[in-house]
């Protein structure tokens, strides 16, 4: 028992490390994407946003289509292999960005990127596997604070990096997979025994049991997958139009803009790693989601009204503890699948997630664009975060609605005495 215990410490180990250099390899190329994409379109900013776009949408496409195959794939063959697949093709994936000589090349690697990156599915059924049900929110917890973590050191350190050549950045990424991959090589263990393995594979995501088909064959899970879209679907505002957002409600500059990110990570990081685990375990799986989605819902009303920067400030914890959410959500979906299952259940979540980075950044964008070209003395540009806090409200009345009170302690990773 304690050797086993001692396996799984080691194996949650290499999943948090291993978010952490995945976090950092994704970030460290933001600040330096867009000026790259403009060099190889020959310094036009028009067709360098266009391109932005495209870029987007294949990545999210291409985690759409093959999330729900990888999640098969590790439910048949085990986490380990998708796991090593998974960074060693990120790491061709940025090695390829940094000597593309065209847009073209460039596309095809964010295609390979967006189709291994699809394997943390893989990565969140791993912890799954080796954490006991009542412990399941903790351990996403720290999986989320972990990510947070390399949010918010990648694009510091890919700024500086890229002051002096643009491709430096990626090659520093592909190394840091690279890294985690002979890191999981050699340390990694299996985390799923060949007798709890699924007995067959469909190469179709929407056949069977399988991929999106475990969402029809337990229809409570459809529910919980649903607030899963509708959360991914609201968090899309993050990555489109908040910084254009508070460069126009609250006039701040890039520093300003800086520090606000780094603040709301460390604020993130405290909920994620130390709060998330106690208050799931003494509120319930099923409450800690209302909790999760009520709160960051109101942080975004409170945010969209916010007249000035302080304002702003005084919502941000609110927000903070809207990050049980995710974790919550995390161990109430792996409460509900059978451990062959788990590989194509986050599959089908995370090919969800891919369709919410197709669509949300259109409907974001042309929302904020619209408000900005009003006249009418009225400051419409919160507007884009009001919709962003109704996805999560329509989360909330189908959370509601189909996991009423009689049956949250069913749905419970963990639910008090």
């Amino acid at each position: 028992m304690q050797a086993q215990r001692t396996t799984s410490r080691a194996a949650f180990g290499f999943v948090f490390v291993s978010a952490v250099l995945s976090a950092v390899s994704f970030s460290i190329v933001i600040p330096v994407l867009p000026e790259l994409v403009r060099s190889l379109s020959g310094g036009n900013r028009a067709r360098a946003a266009e391109w932005m776009m495209l870029l987007a949408s294949a990545w999210g496409l291409t985690q759409f289509l093959f999330s729900p195959l990888l999640g098969a794939l590790a439910d048949r063959y085990g986490r380990r292999p998708v796991l090593l697949l998974s960074s060693l093709g990120l790491a061709l994936d940025f090695l390829l960005m940094a000597l593309a000589p065209s847009l073209l090349v460039f596309l095809v690697g964010r295609l390979v990127g967006g189709a291994t990156a699809a394997s943390f599915p893989a990565a969140r059924a791993y912890v799954a596997d080796v954490t006991p049900e009542e412990g399941r929110a903790g351990a996403f917890g720290k999986l989320a604070a972990a990510l947070s973590v390399g949010f918010m050191l990648g694009p510091a350190l890919g700024g500086w990096l890229g002051e002096g050549d643009l491709r430096l950045p990626f090659f520093i990424a592909a190394g840091l997979c690279a890294a985690n991959f002979v890191y999981g090589l050699l340390v990694l263990p299996e985390s799923l025994p060949p007798e709890r393995r699924a007995a067959a594979l469909s190469w179709s995501p929407f056949q069977g049991r399988r991929g999106f088909g475990v969402l029809k064959a337990e229809p409570r899970l459809a529910g919980l997958v649903s607030v899963s879209f509708l959360s991914s679907l609201s968090n899309m505002i993050w990555g489109s139009v908040w910084v254009l957002f508070c460069g126009h409600r609250f006039g701040w500059s890039p520093a300003q803009m800086g520090l606000q990110i780094l603040a709301a990570g460390l604020l993130g990081v405290a909920v994620q790693a130390w709060l998330t685990g106690p208050l799931v375990s003494r509120l319930g799986g099923y409450r800690a989601l209302l909790l999760g989605l009520a709160a960051s819902a109101a942080s975004l009303v409170w945010a969209g009204l916010s007249p000035n920067g302080w304002w702003f400030a005084a919502s941000m914890p609110l927000a903070a503890l809207g990050l049980i959410l995710g974790p919550g959500l995390q161990a109430l979906l792996s409460a509900e699948a059978a451990p062959e299952q788990q590989g194509r259940l986050q599959g089908a979540t995370q090919s969800l997630h891919g369709l919410a980075t197709i669509i949300g950044p259109p409907i974001y964008g042309t929302l904020f664009a619209w408000s900005l070209r009003q006249d009418g003395g009225v400051d419409l540009s919160g507007l884009v975060l009001m919709l962003s806090a109704t996805f999560l409200a329509v989360g909330l009345v189908v959370s509601v609605s189909a996991f009423a009170p009689r049956t949250a302690s069913r749905l419970s990773a963990a639910e008090p005495p």
